[in-house]
C-alpha cells in the first residue's frame, strides 16, 4: 500500500497547478484585472475566521490566508467527500508529512464531485498566503478546511456558499 501511494504521490506532483488555485477547466494565471474581490482568511490554532463566505458563481476570490498560530496549517477548497478523502490520506501520511509537503507537491489532493483538483496552500506560522480561485457554477456548498491530521476535528473548517 506504501509503495503504491508513494508512486501515485511522486507521480501528482503539480505544486504549480495548486499555487494558481484557479478551480475551472483551465489552471492559468490570473491576472489582477481578472479577480473580483478578495477575501482576507485567518487560520489560528485550530479555528479559521471567518467561519465561512458568500460568493457568486463564477467569482474570482483571490483569499489571504495568514497564519497566527504556532503550528502550519492548509487552506483548502473542495465539497465534503473530496475534504474527508483528503483528510483520510494525511492521516496516513503522518508521519512522513514535513517531506515535500509545501503548496501540496508531495502528495494527491483528492478531486471533488463538482471536479478539478482541490486548490490548497500550506502556511507556515507567522505566514501569508494566497490563493485565487473562481467558484465553479454547478455546486451550492463547498467547505475550505485545514485537514492536517486533528485540526478539522478541532474546528479548523468554514464553509463556501455559493449562490447568486
Amino acid at each position: 500500500m506504501r509503495k503504491m501511494l508513494l508512486a501515485l504521490v511522486l507521480g501528482l506532483t503539480t505544486t504549480t497547478a495548486f499555487a494558481a488555485g484557479q478551480h475551472d477547466a483551465s489552471h492559468a494565471a490570473t491576472s489582477e484585472a481578472d479577480v473580483d474581490r478578495t477575501i482576507r482568511v485567518e487560520a489560528g490554532d485550530m479555528w479559521f475566521d471567518p467561519e465561512g463566505i458568500e460568493v457568486a458563481p463564477g467569482e474570482t476570490i483571490r483569499f489571504e490566508i495568514t497564519n497566527t498560530g504556532n503550528i502550519e496549517h492548509e487552506f483548502v477548497i473542495g465539497d465534503a467527500q473530496a475534504q474527508e478523502a483528503h483528510r483520510e490520506m494525511m492521516q496516513e501520511m503522518d508521519g512522513s508529512h514535513g517531506d515535500g509537503h509545501e503548496g501540496h507537491g508531495g502528495h494527491d489532493m483528492a478531486e471533488g464531485a463538482h471536479g478539478g483538483e482541490m486548490p490548497a496552500v500550506t502556511i507556515a506560522p507567522g505566514e501569508t498566503a494566497e490563493l485565487v480561485w473562481t467558484a465553479p457554477g454547478n455546486v451550492e456548498r463547498l467547505e475550505y478546511a485545514c485537514n492536517l491530521p486533528g485540526h478539522y476535528e478541532s474546528g479548523m473548517s468554514g464553509n463556501i456558499d455559493i449562490r447568486e
